[in-house]
C-alpha cells in the first residue's frame, strides 16, 4: 500500500512542476506566437514556421538624392579603375606580342645570316642527288646574302 501511496505522490509532484513551466512558457509563447502550435513530427523544435515569399511584403525605403549622387560618382570611380587596369593589362599583353614578333624576325636574319651556301652552278648534280639529300637544300634570293 505504501508503493502505491507513493506513486500517485510522485505524480502530483511532476504535474505540479509540468503546471508551472506551463504557466512560464505560455507568457513567452503569447509574446512569441499569437497561434499555438503542437510538437512537429520531426522533433525538430528550434525551427519555426515558414511563410511563402508572396505573403511576405516589406517596403524598401528609398535613399535620398545626396546618397544616390554619391552612389553614381563611387560607381563611376569603380569602373574607371577597372578601364584603366584593363587597357593596362591590354597595353601589356600588345607590347609582349610585338617584342615576341621583333625577336622571331631577329632570331630568322641571324639565322640565314649563319648559314653556310653553297652555289649549285650544274643543275645536272640537282637530278643525281638522293632524295634526302635534295630535302636538305633549299633555293635562297642571293642578291639578299652577301655571297661572292
Amino acid at each position: 500500500m505504501k508503493a502505491g501511496s507513493m506513486r500517485t505522490s510522485s505524480v502530483q509532484s511532476g504535474a505540479d512542476a509540468t503546471q508551472k513551466a506551463t504557466t512560464q512558457n505560455s507568457s513567452y509563447n503569447t509574446a512569441e506566437e499569437t497561434s499555438i502550435r503542437g510538437k512537429p513530427k520531426s522533433g525538430r523544435i528550434w525551427k519555426s514556421q515558414k511563410e511563402r515569399f508572396a505573403t511576405v511584403k516589406k517596403s524598401l525605403r528609398g535613399k535620398t538624392p545626396s546618397q544616390q549622387i554619391a552612389y553614381r560618382n563611387e560607381i563611376k570611380q569603380i569602373k574607371q579603375l577597372s578601364q584603366s587596369i584593363k587597357d593596362a593589362k591590354h597595353r601589356e599583353n600588345e607590347e609582349k606580342r610585338l617584342r615576341r614578333e621583333e625577336n622571331k624576325r631577329r632570331r630568322l636574319e641571324n639565322a640565314q645570316k649563319s648559314e653556310i651556301v653553297q652555289v649549285i652552278k650544274n643543275p645536272a648534280k640537282l637530278k643525281r642527288m638522293r632524295k634526302k639529300h635534295l630535302r636538305m637544300i633549299e633555293k635562297r634570293d642571293l642578291s639578299k646574302l652577301n655571297v661572292v
